[in-house]
């Protein structure tokens, strides 16, 4: 797609004519006279008539090889919005099939939301329900976005880069899931020139120093590949690519790396007929070059889940350059190039065949998704997190492939195989050993899901800050959802009056009322047990509302402090002195010191019950000691600064939740670990880490870091961790 053509109508009809397909001509030049016509007067930023836009994307869909009602689509995409026709005028005139297709292309400009997120969100939603009932749909908005971006230039400044956010974040992670490689690169790189042009231009820069070298390279490589590998196999094809700059910057910035480091810079495409023929050529490839371990990929035998098929080596040539071999079928070519929209390369119109179906299940999925979840916002972060480019292939202990975004946990792992397996979930071996819960998968691990039958079990709600996939995520909160309403409550309260203390508002019934007008009933929260019960669960995400929340406060609190001021001016009162109550914050009173800061240690990390001791910090408030901490002095009056130093305790009910490693010593034996995590989770703490090492007697120490309510709720905890076998002591660490 590197020839950009679209200033006419006579370009259009030039390039369907180039290709071997055929075209419906009577319905596209019906289309493009219907068009030029309502769109006429109308002229773009830059100056241009408008009608050169659907004409662009009408010949990019050419060029991506869709069938006629596509292209129709194409040059009829902005009528129905930016004109007097109607739908209904596109139906009689051309058929449903059209109108459909148009309907699911226009944007959602007339309906008001309260931000932005929530527009853009419900655009994609949008958009996705009618990927789901016609793919052409979303490749026709892929074109008409990247032709948006060839001409971004004449936007103002924020507006590119808005554009280019998008774009980057939403419409490239689409086309590469569809596996239009061409589209998504070029979108990628657009996009880079407006969020960060000085990166562009340096390794612009730099690639067009190296160019002529580079050109020489290619050609070279491949004649001598072309030589050895013709004598052999029949029908060789041979051409160079060069890495698109976003996937430079993205090593280079983002990895850190040089462009030295990185070895698919350049790279050599080998096209032949027959798989057989695909793995002759990397053994003749191997026998030329010499290959850099670990850089060998079988896309053929494990497909990505965007159908991508090919077998990539990365080798080193004489001269000491590493360089890339690509080896595909024709097949397999077509498939990389265009993805789903090589489904219509040899077949017109539109045939929903179970093979297609198979590959579209992600779309229906990220939407099954949505709908359980009430915040729409969260769309656009699931096709960044879900169909980021970066995947890893991990395996089932029967061999099963599954991918996953790169960062993802053992958890995601869980999830993407059943939700019964994640819910019921206790830990995990990776290559049979056992991991933490917050473990990272890597590609070629084989994972096994280590699961109870008890009754009732279900994750932990820590899990949700440490899952990568949007579908963990909401099954984690689907399960809150339905099996534990009390405790929702529970935890939202909690959770609502932590938010509120730490942004310093003080939470009355009217503010409660403003919270249940605001959010609850956009949420369905008929009641406040409602709103707590989706707070808890995680269907209000609290971090999203406070914003709002805090500046309605901020303004009552100013409103009704000019009143008492305009008050106090017509009747003033002889001040009279106040006692001062004290007030717990996070359940410590501080002697002498009211409505501070608490922070709880980390050294020591103090539980309700402890015997505790204030620090009073400069500028963090005051933090919270173990009397029995080495950080504090045995005698305070010896201390460089005693005045610091204050009295604290706990009173009053404690709702905060607090960190605390455990060292265990045992007898080092087979399944210790195992036996361990197991008891952890049966007793339903959130566990953040858990480390063991071997010990020179023979033992085993085990560190387990997990989050109680408090020193009896510790204490309990390190009763049941004794009764374990082989288990000598347990301490808090």
């Amino acid at each position: 797609m590197a020839v950009r053509h679209g200033q006419s109508y006579e370009e259009l009809l030039e390039l369907i004519h180039g290709t071997e397909r055929e075209f419906d001509m009577e319905m596209i030049d019906k289309a493009y006279r219907l068009a030029n016509g309502a769109h006429e007067g109308q002229m773009r930023l830059s100056g241009e008539p408008y009608i050169i836009h659907p004409l662009a994307v009408a010949c990019i869909l050419v060029e991506l090889g869709m069938d006629s009602e596509s292209v129709v689509g194409g040059l009829l995409h902005d009528v129905v919005e930016d004109t007097d026709y109607t739908l209904e005028d596109i139906r009689k005139m051309f058929n449903q099939q059209v109108a459909n297709l148009i309907d699911g292309v226009t944007k959602l400009g007339k309906i008001p939301y309260s931000s932005r997120e929530e527009q853009q969100a419900e655009n994609i939603r949008k958009m996705l329900i009618a990927m789901s009932e016609d793919i052409r749909v979303i490749i026709i908005k892929l074109a008409d976005r990247l032709h948006n971006m060839r001409t971004l230039e004449f936007k103002p400044p924020q507006k590119q880069r808005d554009t280019a956010l998008e774009s980057m974040e939403v419409y490239a992670p689409i086309a590469h899931r569809l596996g239009i490689r061409a589209v998504k690169e070029e979108l990628e790189d657009l996009s880079l020139q407006y969020l960060d042009p000085i990166a562009y231009r340096e390794i612009e820069d730099t690639l067009a120093m190296q160019s002529k070298d580079r050109i020489a390279f290619i050609e070279r490589t491949k004649k001598e590949i072309k030589q050895r590998v013709s004598s052999m196999i029949p029908n060789v094809y041979l051409e160079g690519r060069v890495k698109s700059i976003n996937g430079i910057f993205r090593k280079m910035f983002i990895q850190g790396k040089d462009m030295e480091e990185i070895y698919d810079v350049y790279a050599v495409r080998v096209i032949v007929d027959t798989v057989t023929d695909c793995y002759n050529v990397l053994g003749l490839i191997h026998d030329m070059f010499r290959p850099i371990p670990n850089r060998f990929k079988d896309y053929i035998s494990t497909p990505k889940p965007n159908m991508y098929q090919s077998l990539h080596t990365t080798v080193l040539s004489e001269d000491g350059i590493p360089f890339e071999v690509q080896i595909r079928t024709w097949e397999m070519h077509y498939t990389a190039e265009y993805g789903i929209a090589a489904h219509w390369k040899y077949k017109l119109g539109m045939t929903r065949s179970s093979s297609l179906d198979e590959r579209l299940i992600w779309i229906r999925q990220m939407l099954e998704n949505q709908k359980e979840n009430e915040d729409a916002t969260d769309i656009v972060r699931a096709i960044k997190s879900d169909l980021a480019p970066e995947e890893v292939f991990v395996f089932t202990p029967k061999g099963q492939v599954i991918s996953l975004p790169t960062g993802s946990t053992v958890i995601d792992f869980a999830y993407a195989i059943h939700s019964a397996v994640g819910n019921r979930m206790v830990g995990a071996k990776v290559d049979k050993r056992i991991v933490p819960i917050d473990y990272k998968v890597k590609t070629g691990e084989i994972i096994e899901i280590l699961t109870t039958k008890e009754v009732g079990h279900g994750p932990s709600r820590d899990w949700l800050k440490i899952v990568k996939t949007s579908e963990a995520r909401n099954k984690i909160r689907q399960w809150f959802k339905k099996e534990r309403r009390e405790e929702n409550i529970v935890e939202g309260r909690n959770e609502l009056e932590r938010e509120f203390r730490r942004n310093n508002i003080e939470l009355t019934d009217e503010l409660l009322q403003n919270l249940m007008d605001t959010v609850g009933k956009r949420k369905s929260c008929a009641t406040l047990d409602d709103l707590y019960a989706a707070i808890g669960y995680g269907g209000i995400q609290l971090w999203k509302v406070m914003p709002r929340i805090r500046e309605e406060y901020n303004k009552a609190k100013k409103a009704a402090a000019q009143e008492a001021a305009a008050q106090h001016a017509q009747h003033p009162q002889p001040a009279q002195p106040q006692p001062k109550a004290k007030t717990a914050v996070g359940g410590v009173l501080v002697e002498g010191v009211d409505n501070c800061l608490i922070k709880f240690s980390k050294c020591c990390n103090p539980l309700p019950g402890d015997e505790i001791i204030g620090f009073i910090t400069r500028g963090f408030g005051v933090s919270i000691h173990k009397r029995s901490c080495s950080n504090v002095p045995a005698r305070i009056e010896d201390a460089p600064e005693p005045e610091r130093w204050v009295h604290a305790h706990w009173q009053g009910e404690v709702r905060e939740q607090f960190q605390s490693t455990l060292e265990i010593i045992a007898d080092d034996r087979s399944g210790l670990l195992a036996d361990v995590t197991q008891q952890l989770f049966a007793m339903r703490l959130s566990l953040h880490s858990l480390n063991s090492r071997e010990l020179k007697d023979g033992s085993a120490v085990i560190y387990a870091t997990f989050t109680v309510n408090g020193l009896d709720h510790l204490k309990s905890v390190m009763d049941r961790l004794k009764g374990i076998t082989g288990v000598r002591s347990v301490k808090r660490s």
